[in-house]
């Protein structure tokens, strides 16, 4: 195998394209989530709500993101099955095309109900297009390029988030639906995708000489604790991030210095504090890639949810303040979601081509429906996630979630050095 090629280069860059612009569209609603919902509430109320009806839209606003990580569970399982039968570059742009219109279709909600259905919609396509990127890319890459690759992979979601981040700020005097229409735009990725990303030979190949094993398969013999300590480890991992990517606005906006602020102007504030951390997380990426480069993914994975501990344990002890709230949401972006890097090509390569995607999907995706039942947890578990005390009392311990996720680290497979991907 060559180790670059311009097949490679190609998945590569679709895949990163993928990944950026799942970033923007899953990154806009963690933005305006509160704004949006408080929207669509008033205008099925009829004009402005009480403070008894304005105490159920963060309920509604993290049932509605509870509801995308499930739709983005059920897309990693239902679109890697199909990436394995159909094709990865084939299931890339149906991911694609799925996401970006249920994106664009936000615009055109009237209630708060059409958000939650266009949402669990987009997520479908979302939690597929991990599962296909990453599969094309562990398929035609080198293994001796994983590193960078992985990171690079990883940072395309990221730049997705930081350019959410910007154009809620651009538009921040707008109608909160309205940056959504921006999230159609991956629909013209499809076409080049289908014209000139090929599927991966290692795929071509295994189709022809077998059938595609069952799924119970990722089940039996030894790719069953692969599969059980994956979904392990992705389920703490990915419930401690997107409880801090969903609240962590969310506690911008209530810090008492913030309060009384004009709208726009709070919005701003967000995306400002936003784009410093997620930049930072870009650079936390290639850390980690290259950490377990140089000790391995298990003790990598090891070190770093130990010091993401510390950072959630010392972050939210007590309610920040304005002035050191970006620094402490720098040093949780470095590990806690810096960790993330480690991902896309490290799962692939543990599991056999025909389940390649199935595999890849189900246990990084899997971990969807615990984060967002941690999500719903923490809504009910805190005495008011309307003040700045209740939110950092929900971070405080769903951090402690890194204690087990550190215990699993430990029993990690390492994957094939000596090859992109394990064939059978």
């Amino acid at each position: 195998m060559q180790p670059r090629s311009p097949s490679s280069t190609k998945a590569l860059i679709a895949a990163w394209l993928g990944w950026a612009f799942d970033g923007l569209d899953g990154y806009l609603y963690i933005i305006l989530a509160v704004p949006l919902v408080t929207k669509l509430l008033t205008e099925e109320n009829g004009g402005p709500l009480s403070a008894e009806q304005m105490k159920d839209v963060g309920w509604k606003a993290a049932l509605i993101q509870a509801t995308f990580l499930v739709g983005w569970a059920v897309g990693g399982a239902v679109f890697g099955r199909i990436g394995d039968r159909l094709g990865r570059a084939r299931t890339l742009t149906l991911t694609v095309l799925t996401y970006a219109v249920f994106t664009g279709a936000v615009y055109f909600a009237t209630s708060w109900w059409h958000l939650l259905i266009f949402r669990f919609i987009a997520a479908l396509g979302i939690g597929g297009e991990w599962a296909a990127g990453s599969a094309l890319v562990s398929e035609t890459l080198h293994s001796k390029h994983r590193a960078w690759a992985s990171a690079t992979l990883q940072s395309g979601y990221i730049v997705g988030c930081i350019a959410a981040s910007f154009v809620v700020k651009a538009m921040a005097d707008l109608d909160p639906r309205a940056p959504f229409l921006v999230g159609i735009l991956p629909a013209l990725l499809t076409l080049w995708i289908r014209s000139a990303v090929p599927e991966p030979e290692h795929w071509v190949e295994a189709v022809k000489s077998s059938a595609p094993p069952r799924i119970r398969e990722l089940f039996t013999g030894a790719l069953a604790r692969t599969t059980i300590l994956l979904t392990l480890l992705t389920s703490i991992a990915l419930t401690t991030a997107w409880a801090f990517l969903f609240f962590g606005p969310q506690l911008v906006q209530r810090l008492p210095e913030v309060a009384g602020k004009p709208k726009p102007e709070v919005q701003k504030l967000v995306s400002w504090i936003s784009i410093i951390y997620l930049t930072v997380n870009i650079f936390a990426n290639y850390f980690a890639t290259y950490l377990a480069r140089f000790i391995g993914y298990r003790w990598a994975f090891f070190l770093l949810m130990g010091a993401s501990l510390v950072a959630f344990c010392i972050a939210f002890r007590a309610p920040p303040r304005l002035e050191n709230i970006t620094l402490l949401y720098c040093i949780i972006a470095f590990f806690a979601l810096g960790l993330f890097g480690l991902f896309p090509l490290y799962i692939p390569p543990l599991f056999p081509v025909l389940v390649r995607t199935l595999g890849a999907g189900f246990t990084y995706n899997v971990g969807r429906l615990v984060s967002a039942a941690g999500t719903l947890l923490a809504l009910a578990g805190a005495s008011s996630l309307a003040t700045a005390d209740g939110v950092v009392h929900a971070l405080w311990w769903i951090g402690l979630l890194f204690i087990p996720g550190m215990f699993v680290c430990l029993f990690l497979p390492e994957p094939p050095k000596d090859g992109a991907v394990r064939a059978a």
